[in-house]
């Protein structure tokens, strides 16, 4: 088999055909626990980095946000809230968010955690999202890209659906920039993680995943470089807990 037929699936290689599934079935099982282990897996850090895409989307009142593998929904709902306290300072139209996730499973999940009129939930795959062109002012995805089987065709998928002048955001893990806090990682994660999944949701395979896909993730200085072959501009990147996770930006101009 070709190396252009596969798609690393952790650590392992698979047909190109079969990771959607498969990732589809690590988020299936992980669903109903997953914004739990969230917390226990980043010790709550993930929120405070959520918190700071948020500022660095500045909602507005009237915006549109499409949150590519959106899941539960947290960065909607923190973007349409924000968006929210300056509209009742300044005015204007309610900001609007579009979810989107390939896995329905945590579309659920996201909707058990309450409705909202302003929230739409939409089952698509960022490699082809069921979208019109040019329709929102931001789009952001976290960590959800290293999960992709084709990176540029979702990422360009990404910028057909901004407006121009709109702005692309995307959380991942990334490349800790020292080696001493690469080897305190590498512990915890290789060694905590797949065990509090099995603890907490019966399910070490998954996290035991999650753990590979990360170092598979390319590091930020080659990421940004994919970005701007998707055609964004003014492409930066900012580290957040010293590379532990990296903010890719881009805009479509």
């Amino acid at each position: 088999m070709n190396a252009s037929d596969t798609a690393s699936f952790g650590f392992r290689e698979v047909p190109r055909e079969e990771k959607a599934g498969l990732v589809r079935g690590v988020f299936d099982r992980s669903a109903r626990r997953y914004d739990v282990m969230n917390d226990l897996m980043s010790l709550g850090i993930h929120r405070v980095w959520k918190d700071m895409v948020i500022t660095e989307a500045n909602p507005r009142p009237g915006q549109t946000l499409v949150d590519v593998a959106g899941g539960t929904g947290d960065l909607a709902r923190a973007f349409v809230d924000r968006a929210e306290r300056v509209r009742k300072r300044r005015g204007g139209e309610p900001a609007r968010a579009i979810v989107t996730d390939i896995n329905e499973q945590m579309l659920v999940a996201g909707l058990k955690r309450g409705t909202d009129d302003r929230l739409q939930w939409v089952t698509g795959d960022a490699e082809c999202l069921p979208l019109p062109d040019a329709i929102a002012d931001c789009v952001t995805i976290a960590f959800g890209i290293r999960n992709v089987t084709n990176r540029d065709a979702a990422l360009k998928d990404m910028r057909r659906v901004l407006k121009t002048g709109g702005r692309f955001l995307c959380l991942e893990f990334s490349r800790p920039t020292t080696k001493a806090l690469e080897r305190i990682y590498d512990a915890w994660s290789f060694n905590a993680i797949p065990r509090i999944g099995e603890a907490v949701a019966k399910d070490r395979d998954s996290y035991q995943y999650l753990v590979e896909s990360i170092r598979r993730f390319p590091p930020q200085d080659a990421f940004a470089d994919e970005l701007k072959a998707a055609g964004f501009d003014r492409v930066s990147v900012t580290n957040y807990s010293g590379g532990i996770a990296a903010l890719h930006s881009g805009w479509r101009l």
